[in-house]
Parts: structure tokens; sequence; C-alpha cells
């Protein structure tokens, strides 16, 4: 049993906890310090036990294709993280200073009830222990990061690189060099400067290899789990086109690929593009937004998407309403988006599967992955592993 206050603004009302009564039977110990006494805001479930958690985002995703979908779905099966901290590559810290005119900011994570403010960031569990190995290191020298810092971006990749990206206004980095001379292992570390409006670049360190502005899921592994099981569902694809939308560093390109697809993959991010060309597969890699280039792209036989929080585009969606391809597999990181867009598509489309994937323990964050079949489309064999 919790008291709680509720605090009502112009367009919404947010119920804050004041008092744990008795506790219930799943509520447990947060383990970070920062989660009560920062209020952090990048975890929300620390008081569950996982069991609670993971029934909880099943509830979540089953809610939101029941409701804002109009799907008559159960709650979806969700795939247990392999770990349960320690498993972000990446985190994005704040710089707020707390007084216009302060010297240094405060560098950390907003509170969950203060957005506009940042607490000193000791340590965040759910960061890779070699993340925070870096962080402890940067820390002691923030008198040598940007003047006008906004924010900082740290974040480990799969060839072992441990990147530094400073988000700053005004001129370029210029003390970058100088930042990572004092880390440990510094022929390992790029530092990177990302004006507000412009692309990033190294200022120090190698200039080549990973990018570390592209996306790719912070938990890769269970990232990975999500991809395959997705190109799964697709069936066979071997000899045909299929559409990788959204495709970031081709790692969804090359599973397809591996199955005998002539695969085409899209992204407008063109350092992940660029990448992508260099791994090795057997793909066409176009650098451009999906909305623009599946104007120009070969009917498909099965398209993959993978769209950022907002969902497709329109124009990617009228596409696929308009011309349904026999198999589409939609990979998620947010329910309501993922189920506005289900309804937006079933005139043509029959969700066949449905699961979900914690690839972000301790938060409320979810992905799901829906699997779709056109209606009236011809279809190949069945998918492998069936639903």
């Amino acid at each position: 049993m919790t008291l709680a206050r509720l605090t009502l603004h112009k367009s919404y009302a947010r119920a804050h906890v004041a008092e744990v009564i008795v506790p219930g039977p799943a509520r447990v110990e947060p383990a970070c310090p920062h989660f009560l006494l920062d209020r952090c805001g990048g975890c929300q479930l620390q008081q569950l036990d996982y069991d609670a958690q993971l029934a909880a985002k099943r509830a979540l995703v089953g809610d939101a294709l029941r409701r804002i979908g109009k799907l008559a779905v159960a709650d979806p099966e969700i795939i247990e993280a392999a770990e349960e901290w320690r498993y972000r590559s990446k985190i994005t810290l704040a710089a707020v200073r707390a007084r216009r005119g302060d010297a240094r900011p405060v560098v950390g994570l907003h509170p969950y009830d203060r957005p506009g403010r940042a607490f000193a960031l000791l340590d965040c569990h759910i960061a890779d222990f070699r993340l925070m190995q870096l962080w402890r290191e940067v820390r002691a020298r923030l008198d040598l990061l940007p003047p006008a810092l906004a924010r900082l971006t740290l974040r480990l990749d799969r060839d072992g690189g441990r990147h530094v990206v400073a988000e700053s206004p005004g001129v370029p980095w210029q003390t970058a060099d100088a930042l990572r001379a004092a880390l440990s292992d510094a022929e390992t570390v790029s530092c990177w400067w990302h004006p507000p409006d412009g692309a990033a670049r190294v200022v120090a360190g190698r200039r080549t290899g990973f990018p570390a502005t592209a996306f790719e899921q912070v938990n890769p592994e269970m990232g990975a789990l999500a991809r395959a099981w997705a190109v799964a569902q697709l069936g066979e694809v071997g000899g045909g086109p299929v559409w990788d939308l959204y495709g970031g560093i081709g790692d969804t390109a090359a599973l397809l690929a591996a199955r005998g697809a002539q695969v085409v993959s899209v992204d407008a991010d063109e350092m992940a593009i660029d990448w992508a060309r260099n791994r090795g597969v057997q793909a066409r890699f176009i650098a451009a937004r999906a909305e623009d280039a599946i104007t120009t792209l070969p009917d498909p036989l099965a398209v993959v998407v993978n769209p950022p929080r907002a969902g497709l585009h329109w124009s990617v969606t009228l596409r696929l309403r308009e011309r349904p391809v026999p198999r589409l597999a939609y990979l998620s990181c947010d329910p309501a988006t993922l189920a506005r867009d289900l309804e937006r598509l079933s005139i043509n489309y029959r969700v066949v599967a449905v699961r979900a994937f914690d690839l972000f323990p301790q938060t409320a964050h979810v992905e799901s992955v829906a699997s779709l079949e056109g209606v009236g489309a011809q279809l190949g064999p069945p998918p492998e592993g069936g639903s």
C-alpha cells in the first residue's frame, strides 16, 4: 500500500510516492543510491523484482496493441535479459549549470521530476563496468572538456574502442588531445566534437573505425536476439529483394544476406552507411531517408523496419499500405508508436506474431518485434521456428 501525491499540470497529471505504508510482495530495495537520493530518471523500475518488471512490460506492450492498435491480442511473450545490470554500452550525460556564468557545469543525469536540472553521477549500475571506468577518469578531468559543454556521451564499440563525444557550440574542442592523454589505454580512445547543428568529427585519436554517433542498441547481446527473431519470421527470402529500412550499421542486412536475400539497406546516417559498406556484406547500402529512398527501390519480397522512437514516417506507411509485401517485420522501441503504425497498416496486413525483448532492465522501456503478413500478397514458405 502506497500513499501518493498528485500534481496536476495543464495536459497531464503526475503521481509521486509520498510514503510506502505496506510494501508489496514484488518490492525490493533499489540497488543504485542515485535512484532514491537523486530521484534518477534513468531507471523507473528498480523498486520491483525482475519477474515483476517483465510482467509489467508484457502488460505495457499488450495494452498498447489493444488500446491504440485496436488488435485482439494477448500480452506477448517476453524474452528476459541475459544480464539485469551492467549491460549498457552507451551513456549520455547532461551538462547543466546551476546559475548563469558558473565556470563548471554539473555533469550527470536528470532527476525524473526536474528535467532541467542534473545531479553529479558517481556510478550508473546499468552501464558496463568499462564505461564507468572511463567515466571516473573523465570526471577527474572535467576541466579538459569544452567550456560550453551541453552533453557528454560515452560509448563502447564492438572492436574494443572507447569514445568520448562532447556536444558543445562555438569553436571545436581544443583540449581533446590533453584529455585523451590523461586516460588509461589512451590508444583505444577517440574523442569526438559534435556541434549543435553539424556532424560529429574526431578531434583526438583514431579517425577511422566504428562511428560513435551511429545508432546501435545499447544492449548489443539482446539486440542481436531481437534482430535474429525478426529475420526468422520472414521465412525463405533467398534470391528475392528485401528492404532493410532504418538499417543503421548493417547488422540486419548481414543476417538477410546470409539467408541469400538481395538486400537493400537504407539509413539517413551517412557515417553508419559508410561503415556498413566496409563490412564485406553482400548488400546495397543507401545513405538517405527511408521515405525518400523507397520510391526508387524494386518491389520487395519482404521488408524489415526498425524506425526511431517516433515510428514510421507517414510516406513509408502509405507505400506499405498501397502495395503490401508478403512479409513485414517491425522492430520497435516504443509500444505506443508500434501500435499506432500497426493500426494504420491493418487495412492490408495481418499480425501473425508479436514478441517482446527486455533490452532495458530496470527501466520502463521495452523492445517489441511484430511479424506481419500482407493480405492477399503471395507468401513463400512459413518462417523457421514459427512464432
